[in-house]
């Protein structure tokens, strides 16, 4: 098989969120709310036990009435927003306003952190001509995430469930973004962290691989076997 495109997965393949303690505390510290660091500490891990923070865990236990949401979680915007504060909703904070303020800090370019070797093997992706898509489980524009960090000049393509109502592990998304770059599934690789979302790729005649969704600090190296796999 030659490949001559690569699709990357967003959060936990080329990008990781921030703690769940940082998100909470800048989002308390931007609506001057002040609150025992103890507290904090506390609020966060409830948070993340949760799953309130989009590209953080998945939920421990998704409530019975969300359930319906969790799944199409990431079809829509407003579908994306609602699951998620309704998630944070479950964990008592000192003020209302903070569940929709968190949600919208974790769309700031701020919150994310391109894993170490991203900019390297993106870079030679490009050097060598090879295509690269972004194809994404997502409810909002990640586009400006890969602006502010100097990595959009090396994508080509974004394929965005919530820009076309699918989400991976259907066929379609990853069809979307290889005609995208104007090459054939049996030419492409797709690289994430989800066996069951990415691994759709290989349903329509893609390689997979994949790697572990782990802090940016203890995955310093994990995406340039993707370099060796051309």
């Amino acid at each position: 098989m030659t490949i001559r495109c690569v699709l990357f997965d967003f959060s936990g393949t080329l990008f990781r969120i921030e703690p769940a303690e940082c998100w909470l505390r800048t989002v308390l510290e931007a609506s001057g709310i002040t609150a025992p660091p103890a507290a904090v500490a506390r609020w966060a891990e409830e948070l993340e036990a949760a799953g309130a923070l989009p590209g953080g865990g998945a939920p421990r236990r998704v409530p019975e009435h969300l359930a319906e949401q969790w799944a199409t979680r990431d079809v829509t915007a407003d579908h994306h927003r609602t699951l998620y504060t309704a998630l944070a909703r479950q964990v008592e904070l000192p003020h209302p306003v903070l569940y929709d303020a968190l949600y919208d800090r974790h769309m700031t370019p701020e919150a994310w952190q391109p894993y170490p070797d991203a900019r390297e093997v993106l870079a030679a992706l490009r050097e060598r001509g090879v295509g690269v898509a972004v194809v994404s489980n997502i409810g909002w524009d990640l586009r400006p995430v890969f602006r502010a960090h100097g990595l959009d000049r090396f994508v080509d393509a974004y394929a965005l469930s919530y820009e076309h109502g699918v989400q991976k592990p259907d066929g379609w998304l990853f069809r979307t973004a290889c005609e995208a770059l104007g090459q054939e599934p049996r030419h492409a690789l797709m690289v994430g962290d989800d066996r069951y979302a990415d691994g759709g790729a290989a349903d329509i005649g893609c390689a997979v691989h994949f790697v572990d969704h782990l802090p940016a600090r203890e995955r310093p190296a994990a995406l340039r076997p993707v370099l060796d796999l051309l």
